[in-house]
């Protein structure tokens, strides 16, 4: 019996990974229970897309459900023009946005909120001092509201394109919009994303990397003993 991993895979003893055609061609025979294994493949990528919408994690894990149910019921109207996984994308963008709509929260900012270690900045592994481990979760934080406090057009574009990493025609059509779009968007959200990153730092690009006094203090006590142990240069001779 084919079982679905969190993952996505299937554990078929061995065999190759089942294609989203596949597993959609065996959910359409009959075998509804493969449909856990595209939901598995999918959960994090259409929780970010409806995240960068909403700004809302409660309604993202909504719309994921409302696409997926969508999705099922029209399984038969996938073609095939495009991928599985655009199809489904463009459908979970609809829902969003339809919602988003409905609740006339077009522009609302929330709090960016990832399910595991595959967002915008990597989370520490357990093996890294704490000190490091606290240094990328202020990181993290401050990127993820930096993000958060984008536009929603420019914000779905970035996390479509930098944190999902959909290339940008793909990101064009789940959005709708032209690929000289996505590029702009992507743009201006980088641009916005770094000037908001100095704000909230409270610091501007010359305070970034100084050598501060502790350090200079151990560089030069380093040299002096390095220098003790160097034979003296002989002094030049006065010229007659």
């Amino acid at each position: 019996m084919l079982r679905a991993q969190p993952d996505g895979t299937i554990d078929d003893k061995g065999g190759s990974p089942l294609s989203d055609e596949e597993v959609v061609a065996r959910v359409r025979a009959g075998d509804t229970a493969l449909f856990e294994v595209l939901m598995r493949r999918y959960n994090q990528r259409l929780y970010r897309v409806a995240r960068s919408v909403l700004g809302n994690d409660s309604e993202a894990e909504d719309v994921m459900q409302e696409t997926y149910v969508r999705a099922y019921a029209h399984l038969d109207q996938f073609a095939g023009r495009s991928a599985f996984s655009t199809w489904l994308t463009k459908i979970a963008v609809y829902e969003a946005l339809a919602r988003a709509r409905r609740s006339s929260r077009l522009d609302s900012v929330g709090t960016v909120s990832e399910t595991d270690d595959q967002g915008a900045v990597a989370v520490a592994s357990e093996d890294r001092d704490p000190e490091r481990q606290m240094f990328d979760h202020e990181v993290k934080s401050l990127l993820e509201a930096a993000i958060d406090g984008l536009p929603r057009d420019y914000r779905s574009v970035f996390a479509f394109r930098e944190i999902e990493g959909m290339d940008t025609a793909e990101t064009a059509e789940c959005l709708g919009v032209s690929e000289e779009v996505v590029k702009t968007r992507l743009h201006r959200a980088r641009a916005l994303i770094r000037r908001d990153l100095y704000r909230r730092a409270g610091a501007s690009s010359p305070a970034a990397f100084q050598f501060h006094l502790s350090r200079c203090d151990r560089v030069v006590h380093a040299v002096l003993q390095a220098i003790t142990r160097i034979r003296p240069p002989l002094m030049a001779r006065p010229r007659d």
